[in-house]
């Protein structure tokens, strides 16, 4: 197991909260890391038939073989046993007695809300980053690679195909995830629309024009949009709301949350494909965004990513909204360093005056550095 990031905010929780939480995407890691974080704990997954059923015909046998709590994966199966672990959690007043998983947003959040607020530590769980990826020594040293394999552990822990694996990856999400989360009658339209928002990455949302290309209406497209949020397949990146003097855009940009996914909808299988391919950039720029959405994640943090445009084009492609100020940073797939790479921060850095701090320019040059006040960070040390 590549050791991850959130252990230690799974041992701060434990301290805290007689439930903790960890959600995110199917194959990111969870099961593992609670069961590598909470040894002492049994384990049971609601995936398992029997189990699920025994769950939701007597949840309280279900939960009475473990005294001192349990792991349970996937609880979203069995929405009723949220109320009984509330009733088992202030009962007994143990702090870290129960560890939950699951890898539906919608159902998951709905049930805490509701039964177990303010008793539940909530961990968010992406793929792999890059940092967790360095510190094992598995790290892609080519950008292009690194872009195609993503960060799905998976990927890391076997011998496998990503192409492959991806394809699979998104076959079985399409045939599970979706119908449960959602009425997805047309599984092709679906498939397209899929792929559609894979090519609209670090783009402009603009959902009419998604849902046309789709073939569907647009309450579909933004249903459908709204499941792929649900299951941390997407990320709707908001522009801020400060106005700083001039009109700005108010449509949120889209991300995926793991590059190799997004290019595998694309089609792209190989590094010479993506080293040529027009949204090499566009990939990159999902890479570096998804780095910090997880590295806020991974501190027991939401997200406080945004982007800045005004309507003559002046842009930021983030801005990390931070107490001490706003943090630019620009992301450009470029190792080679020209002047107008630093154009568009320096332009910004202008009109925001105080409210600003810590620029920064993301991209692929071989060692990081300062130049007239703006951090350059190699991709390998984007959010650090």
């Amino acid at each position: 197991m590549i050791p991850r990031v959130a252990t230690p905010l799974l041992e701060e929780l434990r301290a805290g909260y007689p439930v903790i939480t960890i959600t995110g995407p199917r194959q990111s890691g969870k099961t593992t890391l609670a069961r590598a974080a909470f040894p002492d704990k049994p384990y049971v997954s609601l995936e398992t038939p029997d189990e699920r059923e025994f769950a939701a015909t007597d949840p309280r046998s279900f939960l009475d073989r473990w005294p001192s709590g349990a792991v349970i994966d996937e609880v979203q199966h069995v929405p009723q046993l949220f109320s009984w672990i509330q009733t088992d959690v202030d009962a007994c007043g143990q702090m870290g007695r129960y560890v939950l998983t699951g890898s539906q947003n919608f159902s998951m959040m709905a049930n805490i809300t509701q039964s177990l607020a303010g008793r539940s530590g909530l961990v968010q769980l992406l793929p792999l980053s890059i940092a967790e990826l360095s510190a094992s020594g598995q790290l892609p040293a080519d950008l292009d690679a690194m872009l195609l394999r993503g960060g799905y552990p998976a990927l890391y822990a076997r011998t496998l195909n990503p192409a492959r694996w991806l394809a699979d990856y998104t076959m079985s999400y399409l045939e599970r995830d979706v119908r449960q989360i959602s009425q997805v009658q047309d599984l092709f339209a679906f498939q397209r629309f899929l792929r559609l928002c894979a090519g609209r990455t670090g783009q402009l949302l603009n959902l009419t024009s998604l849902a046309q290309d789709a073939g569907i209406a647009q309450t579909t497209a933004r249903a459908w949009l709204s499941v792929l949020e649900a299951s941390y397949i997407v990320f709707l990146l908001q522009p801020h709301h400060r106005n700083l003097g001039k009109r700005i855009v108010k449509m949120p940009k889209l991300y995926f949350l793991d590059t190799a996914l997004a290019a595998s909808l694309m089609g792209i299988q190989t590094t010479t494909q993506l080293s040529i391919h027009p949204l090499r950039g566009a990939l990159f720029e999902t890479l570096i965004v998804s780095e910090f959405l997880k590295a806020r994640f991974n501190a027991g943090f939401a997200s406080n990513l945004f982007f800045w445009r005004d309507n003559v084009g002046l842009e930021v492609d983030l801005l990390l909204d931070e107490p001490e100020g706003l943090s630019p940073i620009e992301i450009k797939s470029s190792a080679t360093m020209t002047d107008d790479l630093f154009k568009g921060l320096r332009k910004w850095l202008a009109v925001a005056g105080d409210a600003a701090r810590l620029p920064r320019l993301v991209c692929a040059v071989p060692t990081s550095y300062e130049r007239n006040g703006i951090s350059v960070r190699r991709w390998q040390e984007a959010a650090g």
